[in-house]
């Protein structure tokens, strides 16, 4: 064993240590007189009696012959040496000097025993931190309490799948890692790791902390599922006060309120209030899906990370709420939301609403643009064409009559130039902008658009504008093509 390891989880457990600790311990040697140092062998434990820790002088005449000896440490009674010029001496020096309150005599026996049989000073160490784990109970801040305390020198952290501190002490993920645990729920699906940084004082010191970090995994997963419990009653609760919330605005704006409804709102807003959500001012719907039953409390806390404290409902296939962010923000955020997730799901952004009234609109808009959004992505209700929505529909069903529609044109059309001419027109909103899409000039759209009227298609009725629109781009998505220059 290390002479840290001796200090930090062995027979010197709370004596007070100056040096690094690092050199190994092979045997104790007993030390009454300085004399006795010339047949102290290299690494090991010089324990000072007698007239040897009589005295500052003494004790720092010690150091000095255990630095010549190259020992591994010099172990004095506390009061022999003033801690100051103690702690000075062992980092000039570089010998590692502990003081102890007991008997020293008592505290070489306890070293020997030790440093004969490490592993089973180890095994000690492991069985007395699963007693206390066990007094600790299903507490992650108990359980993790517990473990920095009987593993000094290590600092341990619970952390989640996404790396956020959770019970324990931030610095554990810097320096070197000792030893990593995962913790997963009762069905086996990962809640977090335990993660102990510090330094390896021994070969065998990081085996000894996994076993430890091992022993914390059961009453963090009963903790956990504690704690899902709880945020599973949270949210039912914070989902009751926004689908409350959003009925008493549909309730309203359909000219249903009454007395007993104002109430219902007021109520409503209250809560909404004190669970921090914005419900007045701009506010700009959102739908995340898909999302399964199970992984709501998941979207939750990663929504949470991304883009804030916001409220989350279930909507039919995933889940939607509102955020105060401007759209360009919410849809910046809500990448990095499904970016994050497990799982492939994609997003929609509604447009803003004045308040809890014009939610139930922005929320359609956001539903939109999660359906017509590709994996991976979002789309923002305000900026999606014909394309964006024609992406959300099976192009097999519209295929045919987009066909039927568009016979007399495709018959007409040896190169597949009027078709595309046809959507750049309607695309753009007239000749002169699908000119510069096609990199043509403006008399050939003019011209090819009276070939499209004179097969019989009355592109000034809106009717067949919008029929035209929506087959050319069937037609054009089904064929993987697009209006390209010509």
């Amino acid at each position: 064993m290390t002479v840290a390891e001796l200090v930090d989880a062995g027979p010197l457990a709370g004596a007070r240590m100056y040096g690094t600790g690092e050199g190994p311990v092979h045997q104790v040697r007993i030390v009454d007189e300085l004399s006795v140092f010339a047949s102290v062998a290299p690494h090991t434990a010089v324990v000072l009696i007698g007239a040897a820790a009589g005295g500052g002088w003494a004790v720092e005449m010690a150091m000095r012959r255990a630095w010549e000896q190259a020992a591994a440490c010099v172990i004095a009674p506390a009061g022999g040496l003033s801690e100051g010029s103690g702690g000075a001496l062992a980092e000039r020096l570089g010998v590692t000097l502990i003081f102890v309150e007991e008997d020293p005599l008592i505290t070489a026996v306890r070293v020997a025993s030790a440093a004969s049989r490490p592993e089973g000073a180890r095994t000690q160490l492991v069985a007395r931190c699963a007693t206390r784990l066990v007094g600790a109970g299903s507490s992650a801040r108990r359980v993790l309490g517990v473990l920095n305390a009987e593993l000094p020198g290590v600092s341990v952290a619970f952390v989640d799948p996404y790396g956020r501190l959770l019970a324990g002490r931030q610095s554990a993920g810097e320096g070197r890692v000792l030893a990593s645990v995962e913790v997963a729920d009762l069905g086996g699906a990962l809640l977090g790791r335990l993660v102990a940084g510090g330094p390896a004082r021994s070969p065998g010191w990081p085996s000894v902390v996994s076993a430890v970090l091992g022993l914390a995994v059961a009453p963090l997963t009963a903790w956990a599922a504690a704690e899902r419990l709880a945020a599973s009653r949270d949210f039912a609760r914070q989902e009751a006060v926004a689908q409350r919330l959003l009925a008493s605005a549909a309730d309203s704006e359909a000219g249903l309120s009454t007395g007993m409804r104002a109430v219902v709102e007021q109520e409503a807003l209250r809560e909404a209030v004190s669970l921090g959500w914005t419900v007045e001012g701009p506010v700009t719907g959102f739908v995340v899906r898909p999302v399964d039953a199970e992984d709501v409390l998941q979207v939750q806390a990663v929504l949470g990370a991304t883009v804030g404290e916001v409220p989350v409902v279930r909507r039919r296939e995933g889940v939607a709420g509102w955020s105060a962010l401007a759209a360009d923000e919410l849809a910046v955020r809500l990448e990095r939301c499904v970016a994050t997730l497990p799982w492939v799901a994609s997003a929609g952004v509604g447009t803003a609403a004045a308040g809890p009234a014009g939610l139930g609109e922005s929320l359609l808009g956001a539903e939109a643009g999660a359906l017509v959004a590709g994996p991976g992505s979002v789309a923002r209700a305000d900026r999606m064409g014909p394309a964006e929505l024609l992406a959300a529909l099976p192009a097999g069903v519209l295929r045919a009559p987009a066909t039927v529609v568009l016979r007399p044109l495709l018959a007409a059309d040896r190169d597949g130039t009027l078709l595309e001419t046809l959507v750049a027109f309607l695309d753009e909103g007239g000749a002169l902008k699908a000119a510069e899409r096609l990199g043509v000039h403006r008399n050939t759209v003019a011209t090819r658009v009276e070939r499209i009227r004179a097969i019989g298609y009355d592109l000034d009725d809106p009717a067949t504008r919008l029929a035209l629109h929506l087959a050319g781009r069937v037609l054009l998505t089904a064929s993987g093509s697009s209006p390209r220059r010509r």
